[in-house]
């Protein structure tokens, strides 16, 4: 499978509770933070849901 590198580059404060466990479910606890992931159907679904929130780059 391909993998994603996702980074958080803007804060959860005031954000709905289900955004802000999809982050944390995606690894990404503070700001500038970066994880590699698997691009798998759940993960890109994750990565839709918070996609304001998030930069996404393809390895």
């Amino acid at each position: 499978m391909k993998k994603i590198k996702v980074t958080q580059i803007k804060s959860t404060i005031d954000r709905p509770e289900r955004q802000k466990r999809t982050m944390v479910a995606l690894g990404l606890k503070k700001l500038h933070t970066s994880v590699e992931v698997e691009a798998t159907p759940q993960i890109l679904g994750m990565v839709r849901k918070v996609n304001h929130l998030i930069k996404v780059e393809e390895l």
